[in-house]
């Protein structure tokens, strides 16, 4: 059996890694860390300073020891095209010749600008057709990806969408209610991948260009602080200068940032109420760097009517306190979901 892969997640503020190991007793983790990246590195999903992230990448392959050359990672953004379309029945290898016709009807890209990919979701017994998980991906992009891997002496052998690596991390960390649907939202630094999933699959997926920035430069800007003071403050502890500023103003910017930011994933969320008549969210998971902001979790759970709780991606992945810093992971588990997620593949995967 092959080896997982190594999860390399390269986001819009840092490059995260994780390895893990597939033992008979269950997960085990075997590598953890994030490397910073400076601003502006990661637009909307496209890299626009390759040499820094590439730079990230060899820093963590070096300073975590990292064994292994093959990687799996994910892009996500305006570049990434997902639909759910029906066809009808028919073989893998009618399928398989079929579905680049079927992509320029549902892709605003020339097939030949875009690297196509399917998946079998399941049956439409009413209707006689097939489900599929169309996705596209702007050919400039993965091949950008893949360059940065490549030039840090590692091997990309599986390319995936962040909307699906946190359902991967999901359904390894917690029971999937085949009645229910919820909805996991990881929170990027610029981008916020959304994946629901009903009756144990993926339902809708939308990325949207907001993300835990937003509150930053609104501290910045309202505050007068620098970046460094203004982050430091959006995950509650203090930089310089905080005995000069009454914490309540910063509260009341993080409110109101918070309730914007879940305004635009409630109106994603309702986008997909709209689609079922009798389609309800029960729960809504939070991952990615800004999950933590309790004022988000707030926000959220007022306009989703929903309650809303912090995603682990290690909650059943086993960690050896003696390699590890349980503090430094626990802290830090919100931002890895994707990492962990992309850390499940192996060579050669299917989507």
């Amino acid at each position: 059996m092959p080896k997982n892969c190594i999860g390399l997640d390269i986001g819009s503020s840092s490059v995260k890694v994780v390895q893990i190991k597939e033992t008979s007793k269950g997960l085990q983790l075997v590598n953890f860390g994030f490397e910073p990246l400076p601003l502006q590195t990661i637009v909307d999903g496209a890299i626009m300073n390759q040499s820094a992230v590439v730079d990230a990448i060899r820093a963590l392959r070096d300073n975590l020891g990292i064994k292994g050359r093959e990687v799996a990672t994910a892009i996500s953004g305006h570049s990434v095209i997902i639909k759910k379309i029906k066809v009808p029945p028919m073989t893998p290898e009618e399928l398989e010749e079929q579905i680049p016709w079927e992509a320029e009807h549902h892709i605003p890209f020339s097939k030949d600008d875009v690297e196509i990919d399917h998946q079998l979701v399941g049956n439409d017994a009413a209707g006689g057709q097939m489900e599929l998980l169309l996705v596209a991906a702007k050919k400039e992009v993965v091949a950008d990806y893949s360059m940065v891997i490549r030039e840090a002496k590692l091997l990309p052998v599986v390319m995936d969408v962040a909307a699906f690596t946190i359902q991967n991390a999901f359904e390894a960390n917690y029971a999937v209610v085949p009645e229910e649907a919820i909805a996991i939202i990881n929170v990027g630094a610029t981008l916020s991948n959304i994946n629901i999933i009903a009756g144990g699959t993926s339902a809708f997926t939308r990325d949207v260009t907001v993300g835990g920035n937003a509150f930053t430069e609104e501290i910045q800007k309202r505050l007068n602080v620098s970046q460094e003071e203004a982050e430091a403050w959006k995950i509650g502890s203090a930089g310089e200068g905080v005995s000069e500023v009454v914490p309540q103003e910063v509260e009341a910017v993080i409110a109101s940032v918070a309730d914007g930011v879940a305004g635009k994933f409630q109106r994603s969320l309702d986008f997909y109420l709209a689609s079922s008549s009798d389609a309800t969210i029960t729960k809504i998971y939070l991952c990615g760097g800004s999950a933590k902001v309790p004022a988000l979790q707030k926000a959220l759970e007022a306009k989703a009517r929903a309650s809303v709780e912090v995603m682990d991606p290690f909650r059943k992945v086993a960690i050896d306190e003696r390699r590890f810093d349980i503090a430094f992971v626990q802290q830090h588990a919100a931002e890895a979901a994707v990492a962990v997620g992309l850390s499940l593949r192996r060579p050669g995967d299917k989507p």
